[in-house]
């Protein structure tokens, strides 16, 4: 930026002694314009990049380490680049999204996760007694608050499948780390 900066002083300024020397510059001053504007035209992508570098450095949706998910792509940022950000995804290979990219679409943030939301439907034989089935909510409820880092939302009837009763299970694991979050739910 600084060299950008010195050159286009240096310009001017050789503009102004040519022009107090009674030399016609309109037509140069018209060229650097257009020169100006093919520049501007073939460095628009970098420039994109770059800008969106800035956006990711100063707004920070995501850092070094933190598990994100950006479209179909999952996994560990490795580097914030000027031009790209390096991902290493949970099957090993690295992925390169360019920062344009990255602050234009919509980034699932997983490092900044306090908890988890387990959902799942759980069916029960169609001659279950009506009184088993009254006692299922309070049943479930029990299981999940006997688990450690967990916190029970709701059991509902949801449907009257084909071969089932199905009932909602909702919770919470009060724990950001996904395996946790998966022995609590197998619990």
């Amino acid at each position: 930026v600084s060299g950008f900066a010195k050159a286009t002083l240096w310009l001017l300024g050789v503009l102004l002694i040519l022009s107090n020397l009674g030399v016609n510059i309109t037509s140069l001053v018209a060229g650097l314009g257009i020169g100006g504007i093919a520049i501007a035209f073939a460095l628009q992508n970098i420039l994109g990049d770059l800008f969106s570098s800035f956006a990711i450095y100063f707004d920070k949706p995501f850092q070094v380490g933190d598990f994100i998910v950006v479209g179909e792509s999952a996994g560990t940022v490795e580097k914030i680049g000027i031009k790209t950000t390096r991902i290493r995804s949970s099957t090993g290979e690295e992925l390169i999204i360019s920062n344009q990219e990255l602050t234009s679409t919509r980034i699932k943030n997983y490092k900044r996760l306090s908890e988890r939301r387990s959902i799942f439907t759980l069916g029960v034989l169609y001659e279950t007694s009506s009184e088993k089935l009254r006692k299922i909510p309070e049943i479930i409820k029990d299981i999940i608050e006997s688990q450690k880092n967990t916190r029970f939302d709701r059991v509902h009837f949801k449907a009257f499948a084909d071969s089932s009763l199905n009932f909602e299970v909702s919770f919470y694991v009060t724990s950001s780390d996904y395996k946790e979050f998966m022995d609590t739910r197998s619990e």
